[in-house]
């Protein structure tokens, strides 16, 4: 089974309007202004997902800041879903800096069946993912309903990007520091994190921690698979694509070439999602 565990989607309304959405939302700013960002709608994805031979994917929000654009985005992963049951997994989009709003919006996508909580983008979104105070509310939540959450992580070093922001590993480990018991997905290797678990002390923190591989062909040559997976453990790592910024077919060829064992492959390709996932 193959599952692409980082991918986005959005109503094609979005798609043919993004001047109206560049002045309404910081995140969306930053991540579309230029036209030849992609964009995808569900129906592209699916087409995606069966020429690359993908059978699940999580699409997932880009870590909206306004609110009702928010909203009108998870509703939309909620009905792709609903369209495609066996083939989709959704993630809401929550800010933790709507307050009260981030933990009810948090519970009704809960309820919708949406399965977790993501992309969290705490620099374009506007609050510290280290803060307990500010992140526990939307974690209470998310322990209720089992969520996982998957958030950005940025490398401290290395070239500028749109969206990169300043979530890094040290920043990522005060946040799962303050939530050892919850299942905490850091994107795009989570900025470097996972070469920190070599050191004694951090590794028994990381347990419930998981590294996806979202926009690696553009951060990383492809030896950080077994780098990573050597510091990290394989079973911590999850295949994820960043589609459509990254088509998935990139990352299997990697993964595919990488000096890494058929069962660790078969692991980040799609063994560790499903197991995380209940699927198996």
């Amino acid at each position: 089974m193959i599952i692409d565990f980082h991918t986005h989607i959005f109503p094609r309304k979005f798609r043919d309007d993004r001047t109206a959405l560049i002045k309404r939302d910081a995140t969306f700013r930053e991540m579309y202004t230029n036209p030849n960002s992609r964009m995808a709608t569900v129906e592209r994805l699916i087409d995606r997902m069966d020429d690359d031979g993908v059978d699940v994917s999580i699409v997932m929000g880009i870590g909206w800041e306004n609110f009702e654009l928010a909203r009108i985005c998870n509703d939309y992963i909620v009905e792709s879903v609903t369209k495609y049951p066996d083939r989709l997994i959704g993630f809401a989009s929550i800010n933790p800096a709507w307050g009260d709003k981030a933990a009810s919006e948090a519970e009704r996508y809960a309820e919708a069946g949406l399965r977790g909580i993501g992309e969290l983008h705490p620099t374009m979104q506007g609050y510290d993912i280290s803060d307990h105070s500010i992140m526990l509310p939307l974690m209470d939540v998310v322990k209720s309903h089992e969520l996982i959450v998957t958030t950005h992580s940025s490398e401290p070093v290395g070239h500028d990007y749109p969206g990169k922001g300043t979530t890094y590993p040290e920043v990522l480990l005060r946040f799962i520091q303050n939530f050892p018991d919850q299942t905490i997905v850091c994107a795009h290797w989570g900025g470097g994190l996972p070469m920190f678990a070599l050191m004694p002390e951090l590794k028994p923190q990381l347990t419930k921690t998981y590294f996806d591989t979202a926009a690696s062909p553009l951060l990383y040559t492809p030896n950080v698979f077994p780098t990573m997976v050597s510091a990290a453990g394989v079973d911590h790592v999850l295949l994820g694509s960043d589609y459509p910024l990254v088509r998935v077919e990139t990352l299997l060829k990697q993964v595919e070439t990488a000096q890494l064992s058929q069962v660790d492959k078969d692991a980040i390709n799609g063994g560790n999602a499903a197991r995380l996932l209940g699927l198996i």
